[in-house]
């Protein structure tokens, strides 16, 4: 029975629709296990964080968060799905690894305190006893373009269980044990990017359903919208290949060396400085580095359906006024609220397994702590 719920990511269908269609169909949804758990990993105080010009530190730290898990699920043959939030991110996992999960986030933690000053808020619940207290959960996959498919939730039960960990309601003393921190494959040498044309704005957004909102229904309705105003989820990535340059700060290297390995190494600065200066003329002059390129477009992340939309979208200023007069109208309603926030550029970090095939995640976030601002925003209007 184990091997069976441990495969159970990995097993469930994909659908090959518009993910509007998908999110208002229940029947495509499935209950979790309920000897798998969700995982969180909170960086604590993170809106100060931003607020001080860290949004970068946070967003790498969130960053190694999702690598760390994607490594230890490898090496355990599990395919777990993940939801990354600019600031953190939530996992749901078997029974299988969840105490090496635990083990590796922790010492991520420790790393994150040494050389970054942050803390992350680290834990996890069990499905089991989330289904015990009648509060819903439920999964599907979605193909999002070619070479993408993402995870889609519906229902309260990662955002309840985030709260109660980030409360300490959860607290759980972590024993780290064995299992290496594995940061193999990170990669954030991209500068800040610039939307795919002049006249546009990149718009970081999180639209959480209220009380007994349908979600299913409401957020069918508000993805077929921002399909309207914005276009395709192709139409409206913050990110095009012409747009994409690699910064070579020596900051930017030494956080990502800190990140990756907890300390300094001089091959590891040598080998990180030599990919950022001369790495962008093998990505634009070799058939492979343009293949990548295009590849990274497509499998960059800018949609998480965690039981909330949170979006990275780019385009002008009025598709932005019709967008947010639109969610005004349901929030007047009392079916959403809706925290957002404006940039002139995102910011990308990435998890690189292999260039030369599919197998690479992009993790993007409005610029200056995008998804930090517009949960806040949230946040307070959730207090009101």
């Amino acid at each position: 029975m184990k091997g069976i719920t441990t495969n159970f990511y990995r097993d469930l269908p994909v659908y090959d629709s518009s993910i509007s269609k998908l999110i208002g169909d229940k029947t495509k949804f499935s209950n979790l296990p309920e000897d798998w758990h969700i995982l969180v990993a909170d960086i604590r105080n993170s809106t100060q964080a931003v607020l001080n010009g860290n949004h970068h530190q946070v967003n790498l730290v969130a960053t190694g968060c999702v690598i760390a898990i994607l490594n230890l699920a490898e090496a355990n043959d599990v395919s777990v799905p993940f939801f990354f939030g600019g600031d953190g991110a939530t996992f749901l996992i078997p029974e299988k690894i969840k105490d090496k999960s635990l083990s590796v986030l922790e010492k991520h933690n420790k790393n994150t305190q040494k050389n970054f000053g942050f803390s992350l808020a680290v834990g996890s619940l069990a499905i089991n006893e989330l289904y015990k207290k009648e509060i819903d959960l439920k999964i599907s996959r979605v193909k999002a373009n070619e070479t993408l498919n993402i995870p889609v939730i519906l229902g309260n039960g990662l955002h309840y269980a985030e709260n109660m960990i980030k409360d300490d309601q959860l607290s759980e003393k972590i024993f780290p044990d064995e299992t290496p921190l594995n940061m193999t494959g990170m990669e954030c040498k991209w500068d800040r990017i610039k939307p795919p044309k002049e006249n546009q704005e990149v718009v970081s957004l999180i639209i959480a359903g209220c009380g007994d909102t349908d979600f299913s229904s409401v957020y069918s309705s508000i993805m077929s919208n921002i399909d309207k105003i914005y276009g395709s989820i192709g139409r409206r990535k913050p990110i095009s290949v012409r747009r994409l340059k690699i910064k070579a700060g020596l900051q930017r290297i030494k956080d990502e060396m800190m990140i990756k390995l907890g300390r300094w190494s001089f091959p590891a600065f040598i080998r990180s400085f030599m990919v950022s200066n001369f790495g962008e003329f093998y990505l634009r002059n070799t058939d492979a580095g343009k293949s990548y390129l295009q590849k990274l477009v497509e499998l960059s992340d800018n949609l998480t359906l965690d039981g909330r939309i949170n979006t990275v979208i780019t385009g002008t200023k009025n598709q932005r006024k019709k967008l947010i007069a639109y969610l005004d109208e349901l929030e007047k309603s009392n079916m959403v609220k809706y925290g957002f926030h404006v940039s002139e550029h995102s910011i990308m970090s990435c998890y690189v397994k292999d260039m030369s095939t599919d197998q690479h995640i992009h993790f993007i976030d409005g610029g200056d702590g995008g998804y930090t601002k517009a949960a806040n925003q949230l946040k307070l209007k959730f207090q009101d």
